[in-house]
């Protein structure tokens, strides 16, 4: 029995709505948040310490005794985004629907969902379209101070950093938190007169690298432009799995299913995301949805992200050999002024793009590929799937290449290795299994898009001039 302090300050607390207060029930719906995925999905420990580097990984670093790293690239994604202005206005006329239907459309039975939604504050605007949040920022930042601590004789002070950024605003405020981040790490522990020391390398904005997709005329015309080209995501939109929770959330909300449809389905589903991502809060959204439907609602983005930016059509990948190829073009580099003893030029490039700049990368370099395609019609045998964008892309991902020179090598072959790590966690090679590779033996399994892979054969459409500038 409520004493009646309790009961007043229950009353108060129905009066004012649903506050967006802890994070448990978000979390619970977390693991199947797709692109809209914080990174601390994939290492919980960092919620605790954002500057952990979790348990050691066997086999990483190389042994400092043999082998001294030469090189790092890094590809990453933006930190934690506000939704498009796309996202928010769709939420914006489905939470008007609802303060003027007053949470009740008919009157004749109570809609406690819709009630409670009614009386939240729309919190976003329009202007945040896409742009880093101040999470955002704390992602990157915290990301240069952890890659400062696991690669010190590479991130170190008068050490040469080459900064290159997409020209999306998310991107290039990501490499500037990035860099704030580096600078404190590099400089914190040096005398105080000395600590406000800055890096003063130029930031590069190259698209044709970071939005190669934007550049790729084939793939606007068959991919972005071709109303049919998502036909199995379409197809998921308007099938079982989906019609369930679409009339699902209709009826919570009291609402005829003639007001709903998948795609706003999905950004509400979205909200619930970015009020973790963004304020680690449980928006009163996320009660709409079960677990079930989550695993749905990944799916349906997973079916898009695998048909747009990877395995679903060859130019998804291919388009990004450009990419690919200037990468091991620094890493040919680092091996031939390092046989020569030469000072290595670039030892450090950071590279800032979107979760459409690693996905085709990752899909060229063959990761993350199931035997069976992903389909509006094999949800149920694809729960097991390899291929989750969430586990792949979350917010600041990171794709790192770590060339070493080995000094007790036996041939000169075996002089020079590689590491590749996704979201600072090693991955192991396609051709090996291994998580340590020779650099030449990396170089002849990728000969093919080395060497073959021109973009401009891959993407030109004879006679065609192509611009798009979205996403």
């Amino acid at each position: 029995m409520l004493c009646p302090g309790s009961f007043l300050l229950l009353l108060v607390l129905l009066a004012r709505g649903p506050a967006e207060g802890n994070a448990d029930t978000a979390e619970l719906l977390s693991p199947y948040f797709g692109t809209k995925s914080r990174y601390e999905e994939l290492h919980p420990y960092l919620l605790k310490d954002p500057l952990s580097l979790g348990s050691p990984q066997p086999g990483f670093p190389l042994p400092p005794a043999c082998c001294t790293p030469l090189q790092l690239g890094a590809v990453m994604r933006h930190g934690t985004r506000f939704p498009t202005r796309k996202q928010i206005e769709k939420l914006g006329a489905l939470h008007r629907l609802l303060v003027r239907r007053g949470g009740n459309e008919t009157g004749s039975r109570p809609c406690p969902a819709a009630e409670r939604l009614a009386r939240w504050e729309m919190w976003y605007r329009p202007d945040m379209d896409g742009k880093l949040a101040s999470r955002g920022r704390r992602d990157m930042e915290t990301l240069a101070k952890r890659l400062a601590r696991r690669f010190s004789s590479l991130l170190a002070p008068q050490r040469r950093f080459a900064f290159v950024s997409s020209s999306k605003h998310r991107c290039l405020d990501s490499s500037a938190a990035f860099r704030e981040g580096l600078r404190q790490a590099l400089y914190e522990q040096w005398p105080p007169a000395e600590r406000n020391a800055t890096l003063t390398e130029p930031l590069e904005i190259n698209d044709k690298l970071m939005r190669f997709f934007d550049n790729c005329e084939r793939f606007v015309k068959d991919i972005e432009d071709n109303k049919t080209a998502m036909y199995e995501v379409d197809a998921f939109k308007e099938g079982p799995e989906m019609k369930t929770i679409v009339a699902k959330v209709a009826d919570a909300l009291c609402l005829p299913t003639s007001d709903l449809n998948a795609d706003l389905v999905q950004v509400v589903f979205f909200a619930c995301s970015f009020g973790l991502a963004i304020k680690s809060v449980n928006s009163p959204w996320c009660s709409l949805f079960s677990t079930e439907d989550a695993k749905v609602l990944e799916y349906l983005n997973d079916l898009k992200q695998y048909w747009k930016r990877a395995y679903g059509y060859d130019i998804n990948s291919r388009s990004s050999c450009i990419l690919f190829q200037d990468i091991f073009k620094h890493l040919d580099q680092a091996v031939m002024e390092s046989k020569s003893s030469k000072p290595i030029s670039s030892p450090v490039i950071l590279q800032f793009g979107h979760a459409e700049t690693l996905q085709p990368l990752l899909a060229l370099m063959g990761y993350f590929k199931d035997e069976e395609p992903l389909r509006a019609n094999n949800y149920h045998r694809q729960m097991h799937r390899a291929y989750r964008s969430g586990r792949i892309v979350p917010y600041a991902s990171n794709l790192l290449f770590v060339l070493y020179h080995c000094d007790q090598a036996k041939s000169p072959e075996e002089e020079y290795k590689i590491q590749i790590l996704l979201n600072e966690k090693l991955l192991r090679f396609s051709h090996s299994g291994e998580t340590v590779s020779l650099y030449t033996t990396l170089k002849n399994h990728y000969k093919d898009i080395l060497q073959n892979c021109h973009f401009a054969e891959v993407c030109d459409i004879p006679g065609n001039a192509t611009t798009t500038d979205e996403l």
